[in-house]
C-alpha cells in the first residue's frame, strides 16, 4: 500500500489549520479509488473571497496528473465539488485499467 502524501495550500489568503486538516480529510477519501496515488495537492485561491477557487492535482505511479477545478458561492462546496470531479476520474481510469486487463486475458485463452 502506498502511502500519499497530501499538501494543502492557499493562494491569495491563509486558511486556519482546523480548516486545512477538514480539507485534508475530505482529499483523503480519494485513497479509496486509486491505490497508486502518491500525492494530492490541494490549492485554494482567495483571490475572490466571494467565489474561492478550489484545485486537487493527483498524482499517481506509472500516470499522468489528473486536475480537477471547482469554484463556488461557499469554500466547502468547492472542495467537496472539486473530490467528486476527481472520484469520477479516478474511478473512469481504474475502470478503463481493469478493463483493458480483462480483454488482454480473454484475448490470450
Amino acid at each position: 500500500m502506498f502511502t500519499v502524501q497530501i499538501k494543502v495550500s492557499a493562494r491569495h489568503g491563509h486558511l486556519s489549520p482546523a480548516s486545512q486538516s477538514k480539507i485534508s480529510q475530505k482529499v483523503s477519501r480519494l485513497k479509496r479509488y486509486f491505490d497508486r496515488l502518491t500525492a494530492l495537492n490541494v490549492t485554494v485561491d482567495l483571490q475572490n473571497a466571494a467565489l474561492p477557487a478550489v484545485e486537487i492535482v493527483a498524482s499517481a505511479e506509472h500516470f499522468h496528473d489528473m486536475v480537477s477545478h471547482e469554484s463556488s458561492a461557499h469554500l466547502w462546496r468547492s472542495v467537496d465539488g472539486a473530490v467528486q470531479k476527481l472520484e469520477q476520474q479516478l474511478r473512469k481510469h481504474k475502470e478503463k485499467v481493469r478493463d483493458h486487463k480483462h480483454v488482454e486475458t480473454a484475448r490470450r485463452g
